[in-house]
């Protein structure tokens, strides 16, 4: 019966550790998080490009495909993947 009761004291001295060690990591990983945001904070995405330069590409793309096609296919729709 004594080592049953070491066993369960053991149990749990190394569940408490584990979760003291958990929450360590998780608020230490926060404050760090934090503290890389203020330090270098995320670059905005840059505004899109005006109407006028994606008229370039369109007629690229367009005398591409007739080419391709020999003048029989068209294009119908364009949408950038991001």
């Amino acid at each position: 019966m004594e080592n049953l009761g070491l066993g369960f004291q053991l149990m749990g001295i190394g569940m408490v550790t584990v979760f003291v060690i958990l929450l360590i990591v998780i608020y230490g990983s926060t404050l760090l998080i934090n503290i890389i945001n203020k330090i270098a904070p995320e670059e905005k995405p840059k505004k899109a490009a005006p109407a006028s330069d994606t008229q370039a590409p369109m007629a690229v793309l367009e005398a591409a495909v007739a080419q391709l096609t020999g003048g029989k296919g068209h294009i119908v729709k364009v949408t950038k993947l991001n």
